[in-house]
């Protein structure tokens, strides 16, 4: 395989950056729609996450979108509840597994105090407002409890991974090492940093991308030139065919919280 270098360096940034919490909340509302693309090709967590939660037995999955961390959850043997602010997602949600559902987010999420053993939250923690979500948290969380925040990221330690990264706009790539912002009364107490694979063919990177906040707030015109990108770089730059099925290597950083 012919390595294209990115037009610009990896991210340096511990979260993606918004202008304003507006700004922020308009991103996140872009997953009103995509939920079914979005479940057939975002990848799950490795089974490292779910050893974090210990014997922590009822589980809320905040920001559950269509319940990857949730499924591991319940196979795990956790009693799960799962919310998501978007409809779309709780729809897939729900026609996955048989847990309690509804819409919420993790500043506001509309459970009883001291309800939970612990709270996931992957692929979330960086749409919410950290400081707000902290204080909820700490609500709903029973003494003794913890908070799990998860995320995947593409792996741009590899060049090809990273000019991918940009041509898909993948905003949600933080630096390797990065620390989430966390407030009183919790701390980070334990961090899980790991690399594995998820092997995808050509076509569904065109899906991956289409996952993305940038893709699903943008029009006609910018999908098709992004589409257009991405056509070029697999099959005329780096010369795969198609259907050819292809490493995709992830970062998986988690970190438990706690009081």
């Amino acid at each position: 395989m012919t390595v294209s270098p990115a037009f610009r360096k990896a991210s340096t940034k511990d979260t993606p950056e918004f202008a304003d919490a507006a700004h922020r909340r308009e991103s996140a509302w872009a997953f009103r729609t995509g939920a079914d693309t979005y479940d057939d090709v975002r990848p799950g967590y490795p089974p490292a996450v779910l050893e974090l939660l210990d014997a922590h037995r009822t589980v809320a999955d905040l920001g559950a979108g269509t319940g990857k961390l949730t499924a591991a959850l319940v196979a795990a043997g956790h009693d799960v509840l799962a919310s998501d602010p978007s409809a779309d997602m709780v729809r897939v949600l729900r026609s996955r597994l048989d847990v309690p559902v509804w819409r919420a987010t993790a500043e506001a999420t509309a459970l009883r105090e001291g309800s939970v053993d612990a709270v996931t939250c992957a692929q979330t923690w960086h749409w919410v407002d950290a400081a707000e979500a902290c204080r909820e948290l700490d609500r709903v969380v029973r003494p003794g409890g913890r908070v799990v925040l998860v995320w995947n990221n593409l792996d741009v330690s590899h060049p090809w991974i990273l000019r991918l990264a940009r041509i898909m706009h993948s905003g949600d790539i933080q630096r390797p090492g990065f620390l989430p912002a966390v407030h009183a009364p919790w701390r980070i107490t334990r961090e899980l940093r790991t690399g594995w694979v998820q092997h995808l063919r050509t076509g569904q990177l065109f899906d991956l991308m289409a996952t993305r906040s940038y893709w699903l707030k943008s029009g006609p015109a910018v999908r098709e030139r992004m589409t257009e990108n991405l056509r070029w770089y697999l099959f005329d730059r780096l010369e795969f065919q198609e259907g050819q099925l292809l490493p995709v290597p992830y970062r998986t950083d988690a970190f438990v919280l706690e009081r």
